[in-house]
């Protein structure tokens, strides 16, 4: 696409990997996608999380040559937050003692931006727009699922008596799919807690941009996007466009595997052969959730890659914010099994803290990714048509695993939820053997490479993320015509 004038659009990044990645996309496809559009990125930080620097190159950007990246000053919020206070909240806080450096910094730029886009959790930049007088957009970074329950909770909060978790009957949310009380969003797991009325006011917020634009698109989620623009409720709640743009994630690096000893292992084992384990950038697991996982996987008899995390009792997003020491011994890990190291050294290597992910998923030897469903995660694992053990530990991914498993029929899951109770080895072992395996396995890889095909589909030119993308482009070009 081209357009008469150059664009300057802004893109606001909250704290954490896990919301600069999907921004970094969004910013690509703006400039692959328009000609003429200069994008600038504003990473928000705090001195609790690491450098904008060491995020980028986590993420395996070094620079991009149509994007600024701008890291903000790191805010101080020690003095605002106790032991107890969740992530949730404390990504807001964040986002809300850098508002005075965001809106300075696009005071001083030579070129203001013509446009301002903000992930999820920095809708309350959105006021700095209109001081501005240029046009506002959320960039939802999950699913049309999750945001029609975000939408959804300001009615569900003046319906619902008691705690959500406790209730017995699934959540009607009008012209959508119901959503059953043990997978709910973290934030709805205690009403009395901050990161409950933080998660209530991103809802509300939304309706004060212009556009929400999300990581989905129409052919994977017909109906939760039919029920945020149609239906008479939630589109009287919401009340402003939305704009299904993805599956944006992070495409896999030409030169391949950086790691020569990962990769030399993978090279030598079959197509399809090995399971990637791994919970994401901020998972965590108990002490005794990580003994049962390593029996599991012995126990199983499949190879196996597992990027290992030392445990974080009580905390499932323990490492969102910092990266723990492994504490290894002549034998591994400490908080692994006696000589676990010495016992699966034929089929298992074990990755401290990270690995380099898609990757990994793009290896032709890997048949199957253990995962906490993050969205993220999922979307890559899509791409790379590799099927899923669904793991969800916090956030929204219990609801993005039950859409895998039980919509999309891509997943499978343990009959607990993780984190609420131990999943037991031989369970764990059981799982493992039917995505590996011959029946469920291939019947699952067959329905993501379905899926994988859908979604590079909607992002070519004519096609539904394409359009909804140009749909964005233009509605800012009017805005700014009529202004």
């Amino acid at each position: 696409m081209s357009n008469s004038r150059e664009l300057h659009v802004a893109i606001l990044a909250s704290p954490g990997i896990g919301h600069l990645n999907p921004v970094l996309r969004l910013g690509r496809r703006l400039t692959t996608l328009v000609n003429n559009i200069k994008v600038t990125i504003l990473v928000v930080s705090s001195t609790m999380s690491p450098p904008t620097s060491t995020l980028l190159q986590s993420l395996g950007v070094e620079k991009e040559a149509e994007i600024e990246i701008i890291g903000l000053p790191p805010v101080d919020i020690s003095h605002l937050i106790t032991p107890t206070t969740q992530v949730v909240t404390q990504i807001c806080m964040i986002n809300r003692e850098a508002l005075p450096a965001v809106k300075s910094t696009i005071a001083a730029m030579n070129n203001r931006p013509d446009a301002l886009i903000v992930d999820l959790f920095g809708t309350e930049a959105i006021p700095i727009a209109k001081e501005f007088n240029i046009p506002k957009y959320v960039f939802i970074t999950t699913n049309a699922w999750n945001t029609t329950l975000w939408v959804y909770v300001q009615v569900l909060d003046k319906q619902v008596q008691g705690q959500y978790l406790d209730q017995e009957e699934p959540f009607e949310i009008p012209g959508c799919k119901p959503v059953r009380p043990e997978i709910v969003v973290d934030p709805m797991w205690d009403r009395e807690d901050q990161r409950y009325f933080e998660y209530l006011r991103v809802g509300m917020e939304l309706s004060l941009s212009d556009g929400v634009m999300i990581n989905t698109w129409e052919e994977l989620e017909p109906v939760s996007i039919r029920a945020l623009r149609q239906n008479e409720v939630l589109h009287g709640i919401l009340k402003v466009p939305v704009y299904p743009i993805g599956p944006l994630s992070r495409p896999a690096e030409p030169s391949g595997l950086k790691d020569e000893e990962v990769r030399k292992w993978l090279d030598k084992q079959q197509a399809d052969s090995v399971l990637y384990v791994s919970f994401g950038s901020g998972g965590t697991l108990s002490a005794e959730q990580i003994i049962e996982l390593a029996w599991g996987l012995e126990l199983s008899n499949q190879k196996f890659i597992w990027v290992v995390r030392p445990p974080i009792d009580g905390s499932f997003d323990g490492a969102f914010f910092s990266v723990g020491e492994t504490g290894s011994s002549n034998d591994g890990p400490r908080f692994l099994p006696p000589g676990y190291t010495s016992r699966v050294q034929e089929r298992g290597l074990l990755l401290p803290i990270w690995g380099q992910q898609v990757e990994i998923l793009n290896h032709k030897s890997v048949g199957g990714f253990m995962s906490h469903c993050g969205w993220n995660s999922t979307l890559e694992t899509i791409a790379a048509g590799v099927p899923i053990i669904g793991w969800p530990l916090y956030a929204e991914q219990a609801l993005n695993a039950t859409m895998l498993s039980q919509e999309l029929g891509v997943a499978i899951c343990p009959d607990v939820l993780p984190g609420r109770t131990i999943v037991l080895r031989q369970e764990i072992a059981i799982m493992v053997r039917r995505v590996m395996g011959e029946k469920d396995g291939k019947i699952m890889r067959e329905k993501i490479r379905m899926l994988q095909e859908s979604g590079k589909n909607a992002l070519s030119e004519g096609a539904s993320s394409y359009n909804s993308m140009i749909e964005v482009v233009r509605d800012i070009e009017l805005r700014l015509s009529e202004s």
